[in-house]
């Protein structure tokens, strides 16, 4: 396959045929499995992995064979119609979703599989917004057709209601529930019925049944309007009554899909083998190859200047470096290439740490095997060996040639336990197993409390906690004794306060004097830390004005109460004094702290909790004993809303008050409750 994958194609022609996708949706929408059965379509495996039984190729890390579970973004590549899918399966759990999000950030285009019973759910949310976040064209993919409770159209209704999508119908569901049969293709006006006996490999084109006909005609007849819209020659044609032939139809679908107007929708059943293909058939159809995105663009480390890289072999190297793990005690670096070759064995500048580093191999990922490659070229994505101290979100590029990417946006954990070693003598085991972690993963955060001689862990979930404790063990061969979970809280002010701050020293012979005046002004919940300034113009540089900025960010890092991070405040310059003849940057940074924690201790603070949401689907039977349970959690309900026998609960509950939900649910409602949680907000923390 490498073989044929690095000589077999060249140039533009290669790319072309390329595709960097990925999937993403809620946890158990079923993209794990529709992920396998790509795999096993296109001949990149011979066996069908089943989630259920924790033999997937994609979920290959033992805690996601043990639960079920995405846990870890994996990635593979597979041939379809003489091209390229570099696939990158997400995981669903919102504790996770630093996977997804660093997936996105060097992907071309994306699938959604939403779950036909669920619709959009919570996390579904999530990821389609930080897809949004990043302009990554989608497709979207409605799974598990063949389940109780199956609605298509309620599915579709609500991706227009919750997502703001445009989605376009480009294939109808042949029945539903147990009677989902095939698809029909509204493009070609055909019905596709796969082959039980062959495991879905085969499948029959057929006419459009009778009692589906009408039905087929008018999404047909939206399908072309849609179209038509897309392209004012195409309006022309439709007003004239001009057939469409199949090419311009999907051409143009795709121009649409590439430029996010509209979002192509696909249905099936992966786990019984059905709509796979087609939906292989639309990502070549429909998503961009790494051609049609835009030139990515970085600033010159040495000038600041804007530069671009168009994706080509042609162009100086440049990749991003957007997930580190470690194999075997070995560090793999996991890169898109956007421009330029990489040769194994060739030097990379690395703009943000100034250094160069060595590239000892390169390999073609398969989940979690390994195929060694002699080179990589634009538009792959690859796993590089060697690379010491470049992590996630770094750049990589040539020294001739530099620029500097943006970075990968990363959360703010919630949740933290302190661990211990339940040895003495692994001690320094546990502290360089911590280390790697780390390294893997960035919203997974180490610190060593001096005060109380503890090493605590902070993540973003009960989950995600639990997780990396029992990789120390699985991985590191570590065992640890576990502290009950601490949440991490914030302050914040419920009082505006003037405040003055000096700082008046001799440094070296060097005077470093500034007198700072400031307002802290209670901000609204979430806005953060936010800066204004009524110093008049001309008295303080941009210099100076930063210098101030970064004296209160100093100060913010610890409050009063208990020492935890400051938020949600508005800071106002007012005045500020120092030496014209030798301006001090250092004295107004120091003096814009004192006023900053002088004004702290006026202003009445407060602390601040996460409020999480929780998204609770239970059987109708037992919903009354869990919104009970909620309320003595010190939760609120949001909304109830009741769909057959099923009732979808949201609520906003503390998280000191949600701890060991998940056991509670499934002991109510005899196993049948399910529930997924995100991170909502901070407010004021409540008593007890």
């Amino acid at each position: 396959m490498v073989e044929q994958r690095i000589k077999g194609k060249a140039g533009k022609k290669r790319l072309s045929r390329t595709r960097n996708i990925g999937f993403m949706a809620h946890i158990d929408a079923g993209k794990t499995t529709v992920t396998e059965r790509i795999l096993y379509y296109t001949g990149r495996t011979h066996r069908m992995g089943e989630v259920h039984d924790g033999t997937t190729v994609m979920d290959w890390m033992l805690q996601e064979q043990q639960r079920g579970i995405t846990i870890t973004s994996a990635v593979t590549t597979c041939p379809w119609r003489d091209s390229y899918i570099h696939i990158i399966d997400t995981p669903g759990h919102v504790d996770f979703t630093i996977e997804v999000e660093r997936s996105l950030r060097v992907l071309d285009g994306a699938i959604a599989v939403f779950c036909a019973v669920g619709g959009v759910e919570p996390q579904s949310e999530t990821v389609w917004h930080q897809a949004d976040k990043y302009k990554v064209p989608k497709l979207a993919f409605i799974n598990k057709m063949d389940r109780i409770g199956a609605d298509f159209f309620r599915a579709v209704e609500m991706m227009v209601d919750r997502l703001g999508a445009k989605p376009l119908l480009v294939q109808l569901p042949l029945g539903s529930e147990d009677q989902f049969k095939g698809v029909v293709d509204l493009i070609r006006f055909k019905g596709i019925i796969w082959h039980e006996e062959t495991l879905g490999a085969s499948f029959s084109e057929m006419e459009i049944p009778q009692e589906i006909l009408p039905q087929a005609e008018e999404y047909r007849r939206k399908l072309l309007e849609t179209v038509a819209e897309l392209d004012d020659a195409l309006t022309e044609k439709y007003l004239e009554g001009e057939e469409f032939s199949e090419e311009v139809i999907k051409e143009t679908i795709r121009r649409g899909t590439i430029s996010l107007n509209l979002v192509p929708v696909l249905c099936g059943a992966a786990l019984k083998n059905k709509g796979i293909q087609p939906l292989l058939d639309a990502i070549m159809d429909y998503l961009p190859s790494p051609l049609d995105i835009p030139p990515v663009q970085g600033a010159d480390p040495r000038t600041d200047h804007i530069e671009e890289r168009d994706s080509s072999d042609d162009q100086p190297f440049c990749g991003l470096a957007f997930k580190i793990r470690m194999d075997q005690g070995r560090k793999l670096t996991y890169t898109r290439m956007y421009s330029g070759v990489l040769k194994s064995g060739s030097e990379v500048y690395n703009p943000r740490l100034r250094a160069k580093e060595r590239v000892a191999r390169i390999f073609l990922m398969h989940a979690n095997h390994r195929e060694r490659l002699e080179e990589a070229r634009a538009g792959d994505i690859v796993a590089l060996m060697g690379l010491k101290q470049t992590t996630t979100g770094d750049t990589l590029c040539n020294e001739d040639h530099p620029i500097l990417l943006e970075p990968i946006d990363y959360y703010k954990p919630v949740m933290s336990v302190a661990v211990e070693p339940k040895a003495n003598r692994d001690q320094d085991k546990l502290v360089s197993s911590l280390e790697k972690l780390t390294e893997e993963d960035p919203t997974f955060v180490v610190k060593f409390d001096e005060d109380t001689a503890q090493t605590i862990i902070s993540g973003m979930g009960e989950l995600h906690l639990e997780v990396l404790i029992q990789r120390l063990l699985s991985d590191y061969h570590v065992e640890v004794n576990v502290g009950r979970p601490q949440v991490l809280y914030r302050e914040t002010i419920t009082k505006a306060v003037k405040a003055s701050g000096r700082f008046d020293r001799v440094v070296e012979d060097v005077r470093h004097f500034a007198e700072v005046t400031l307002k802290l002004i209670p901000n609204h919940r979430g806005n953060g830390l936010e800066f204004g300034s009524e110093i008049p113009d001309g008295i303080l540089s941009g210099e100076g004005l930063s210098a101030t900025q970064e004296g209160v960010r100093d100060a913010s890092t610890a409050g009063l109460i208990m020492g935890y991070p400051v938020t949600d405040i508005q800071t106002v310059f007012l005045k500020a004094s120092f030496d014209p003849e030798n301006p001090s940057m250092i004295g107004l940074r120091i003096a814009a702290s004192n006023a900053f924690r002088e004004g702290l201790t006026e202003a009445k603070p407060i602390l601040l909790e996460p409020i999480m949401e929780l998204n609770v689907i239970v059987p109708e039977e037992f919903m009354g004993e869990v919104i009970g349970n909620l309320k003595a959690r010190k939760g609120e309900v949001e909304s109830i809303t009741p769909k057959g026998k099923i009732a979808f609960v949201t609520a906003l509950a503390p998280l000191k008050g949600v701890f060991g939900y998940s056991t509670d649910l499934r002991s109510m409602s005899q196993g049948r409750g399910t529930f997924s949680m995100q991170f909502s907000h901070y407010d004021s923390a409540s008593e007890g």
